[in-house]
């Protein structure tokens, strides 16, 4: 990184952006020969000023990621090389931008989710609203079932360090959750008029923090990844910064699950089971 990181363009807030386009870039949400958002969709999304997202565009072309040009906007050239892997059909680590890109290729699209934050369902669903409105994909309906957990349990993470009883850092990932899912139904409010179809986008609260994260896509396919704890420093809204225990969301690894025509195979009772754990969930959880 070099020494631009400094002032209004550096610091707290252009790290946050740098490592979140970053991860997306690596995992494929914004894949290669694509194009990212417009920087004054950037900007308005993560709540900071032009002058911070042309900054952190400039240190990601740096690094050979991207290219700007003027009147053409970005495009990705390259993916991070330390975070690059090669997904597996199912059983491995995959890349979740993939399979719901597939996803929305299909006729009847729906997706189960449950997680932490709709931090990552709201990256991957606005991408492929943008390919909808570019009659890219012509999908018929489109159905989202998303569970967060309420913001009436205490959360055990994240947690800070030295203040375990800190309501800080589980107060951010609310906000986060939330401003999240105003983008979200915003984007399904653009996407109902391209379709044949309904869009429809429902959230129920459950009264659990989810220990993993869990896509279920057109009832055969099962992504899950268990949430790792790790140590971490968040950025509050006053830009005081606090260490924290946390866990791992957006570089977690990932196994896809795919049900076959044989109901008893190892892959088909994963699916079965956990979409039965979250319907249960589901009906048993309080709508937003």
């Amino acid at each position: 990184m070099d020494a631009n990181r400094t002032g209004e363009g550096g610091g707290a807030a252009f790290q946050r952006v740098f490592d979140e386009l970053r991860a997306r870039i690596a995992d494929e949400t914004y894949p290669v020969r694509g194009s990212l958002p417009s920087q004054r969709k950037l900007a308005e999304e993560f709540g900071v000023s032009r002058d911070t997202m042309q900054r952190v565009l400039r240190e990601l072309a740096r690094e050979g990621l991207i290219e700007s040009r003027q009147g053409s906007g970005s495009r990705v050239l390259s993916q991070p090389a330390a975070q690059a892997t090669t997904p597996a059909p199912r059983g491995g680590a995959v890349r979740l931008e993939r399979l719901i890109r597939a996803a929305f290729e299909e006729p009847q699209v729906t997706l189960d989710v449950a997680t932490l934050s709709s931090e990552s369902l709201d990256a991957h669903v606005r991408l492929q609203v943008d390919r909808v409105r570019e009659r890219e994909i012509r999908p018929e309906r489109v159905a989202v079932r998303m569970l967060l957990p309420s913001e009436a349990i205490v959360m055990p993470y994240p947690r800070a360090k030295e203040d375990p009883a800190d309501p800080r850092p589980r107060e951010r990932l609310h906000r986060i959750a939330n401003y999240r899912i105003e983008l979200l139904r915003h984007a399904f409010g653009e996407l109902e008029p391209w379709l044949d179809g309904p869009a429809t986008f429902d959230i129920r609260r459950m009264a659990m923090a989810p220990t993993f994260k869990l896509y279920l896509i057109n009832g055969v396919e099962a992504v899950f990844a268990p949430y790792k704890v790790i140590e971490g420093r968040i950025v509050l809204e006053t830009g005081e910064e606090l260490d924290v225990w946390d866990v791992e969301g957006l570089g977690a690894s990932m196994t896809r699950h795919v049900r076959t025509e044989d109901p008893l195979a190892t892959d088909s009772v994963f699916v079965t089971n956990m979409q039965a754990w979250f319907d249960s969930v589901w009906y048993s959880s309080l709508k937003d």
